[in-house]
């Protein structure tokens, strides 16, 4: 499922957040990639090990806390601390899909915790026209999808897809970008679920029958007990 997220960000938010990242000391992208996604990748990344990245990853993590339209849509279960990333000077990203099993930072002497991939994010931080390019180009069964969204707003899509970030030839494009594990590891029955919700607080809005959207409710959290993986 492909999804529109707006305004996890407000312009408020936006505007801090650019002020940091603007005097950030920036690394090679391709230093946390594999030799595969390293031959496609030409753009900026915040170190691993930056205070800011972990300071601004903690904030996008609490807006996303706060927007029910992101928890129905891909279900967390754990989420990889966001990364952050700048193209300019034609930097772009080749066609890849994204790794399957990511790594999650735990206390020393504590047992290894992987993520499995399921739904990968990116919320943009800088107005469609500050650059030129810069495209998140996204390969899905029905075709290819240019996604080129407003500062604040979020895109999440199946971390199977085969996707590309486009040259940027004017300007320079800031993101975050993340990966989520979901309770419900099939795509299908995310949106399933996803429009099953969508339906039922329509429902509620319009008054409907009480017993009626009881039951579809019922129907909800029956299919998510029997998909969820905890």
């Amino acid at each position: 499922m492909l999804l529109h997220v707006p305004a996890v960000l407000d312009s408020g938010q936006v505007a801090q957040f650019r002020q940091a990242l603007d005097g950030a000391d920036w690394t090679d992208g391709k230093q946390t990639v594999g030799p595969q996604g390293a031959k496609v990748k030409r753009n900026l990344q915040l170190p691993e090990s930056s205070p800011l990245r972990a300071q601004l990853g903690e904030a996008v993590l609490a807006a996303l806390a706060g927007n029910p339209l992101y928890f129905s849509a891909v279900l967390p279960a754990r989420t990889l601390p966001p990364r952050f990333n700048r193209y300019e000077g034609g930097g772009q990203y080749g066609f890849h899909v994204d790794g399957s099993v990511m790594a999650l930072a735990v206390p020393a002497g504590s047992p290894p915790l992987n993520l499995r991939t399921d739904v990968s994010c990116t919320l943009f931080l800088c107005e469609p026209d500050e650059y030129d390019g810069g495209e998140l180009i996204i390969n899905d069964t029905y075709g290819e999808h240019e996604v080129k969204l407003p500062a604040g707003d979020l895109i999440v899509y199946p971390s199977s897809s085969l996707h590309r970030v486009a040259p940027v030839t004017r300007g320079a494009r800031l993101a975050s970008f993340f990966w989520a594990q979901s309770l419900v590891r099939d795509d299908g029955q995310r949106q399933m679920l996803f429009e099953l919700d969508a339906s039922i607080q329509a429902l509620t809005a319009s008054n409907a029958d009480p017993d009626a959207v009881l039951r579809l409710t019922g129907v909800y959290h029956n299919l998510l007990r029997r998909w969820a993986e905890t």
